[in-house]
């Protein structure tokens, strides 16, 4: 599959898409883009970004960039770059937790309807869980599921315990890559290992496909848990080093200060349930970051000391999920 095909899936969702040079981007909220495929990592020109910026009236806009870029906050993805991804390749206690996960369930495709239906109470715990229980709508995900249902690269897996799905994930195959997109399971079977079995199978039988060889499991989010990525890292992938640039509109961009970061801030603090306020502060920490020099900057515990870049490396362990 090509990112044709990944923007169609952003259209039938009824966002908007533009196309430029090098890259696409989608509306992830109002008047802000993020650039897709996750996975790509792009260096637009100033002439790009100020005509995507200007002829669309965008406030703002997120992208992956090199280290190497003279402006963007360090940040990281996480990817499994191997040419094989067996049980001996992760980290002992990950292993355990897998092992004990494929003794509960069962791993295998599930139909885009029982992701829809089933996928969203899944959806729904793991929301509560992670302390954002407002933050997703049950018409929002049934549009992404069935937008994905009948095109070529998307697919639906699913943890099965005791004929009850226990964790799924909607996944997509886009050049090289293969994309876990969304994952979610039930609070019940956490301790049964089922997000690890899942986690697992998932990526063991993608490194398996001709011209398959990486997957991506996310990039640093604007407001997700330290949690979430720890899991993933704790699964054996590796937080690969880069920037993430925000850029906003010129004539706006005054208005994104200092005093307007700690206003912003407060709010977040003050109503930690409410997505918007936490993903408004993690854009202008990527912005006010990312004009600073990277040794100057905080990193994401994710990265640290002494590893794949100058000062900078992955975190591995393993256990699993809490």
């Amino acid at each position: 599959m090509n990112a044709e095909v990944f923007a169609e899936w952003f259209r039938r969702q009824g966002r908007q898409v533009i196309r430029t040079e090098s890259s696409f981007w989608f509306d992830q909220g109002p008047r802000v883009y993020q650039a897709f495929p996750y996975h790509w990592v792009i260096s637009p020109s100033p002439q790009e970004l100020s005509r995507l910026l200007l002829r669309n009236w965008i406030v703002g806009i997120r992208y992956s960039t090199p280290l190497s870029a003279p402006e963007g906050s360090i940040s990281y993805h996480c990817v499994c770059q191997r040419d094989k991804f067996d049980l001996i390749d992760l980290p002992r206690r990950a292993r355990g937790a897998v092992r004990k996960g494929l003794r509960n369930l069962e791993v295998r495709p599930i139909s885009f309807d029982c992701l829809a239906d089933e996928g969203w109470k899944l959806r729904v715990d793991t929301m509560k869980r992670q302390g954002r229980p407002h933050d997703e709508h049950q018409a929002w995900w049934r549009r992404l599921c069935f937008a994905a249902s009948d095109l070529p690269g998307f697919e639906a897996w699913g943890a099965i315990c005791r004929g009850k799905l226990a964790a799924a994930l909607l996944a997509v195959a886009c050049d090289d890559c293969y994309t876990l997109l969304y994952q979610q399971s039930a609070t019940e079977f956490l301790s049964s290992g089922a997000n690890n079995a899942l986690a697992y199978v998932v990526t063991h039988k993608a490194l398996q496909r001709p011209g398959i060889t990486q997957v991506f499991y996310g990039l640093e989010g604007l407001n997700a848990s330290d949690d979430v990525d720890t899991f993933k890292l704790r699964m054996g992938y590796v937080a690969t080093p880069l920037r993430q640039r925000v850029v906003f509109h010129p004539v706006l961009s005054p208005l994104f200060n200092r005093c307007t970061y700690r206003l912003i801030m407060l709010l977040a603090r003050r109503y930690p349930d409410r997505a918007t306020f936490s993903k408004i502060e993690g854009m202008l920490r990527f912005y006010h970051n990312g004009k600073r020099p990277l040794d100057q900057q905080p990193h994401p515990p994710a990265l640290t000391t002494g590893g794949n870049a100058p000062g900078i490396s992955s975190v591995q362990a393993g256990e699993e999920e809490d």
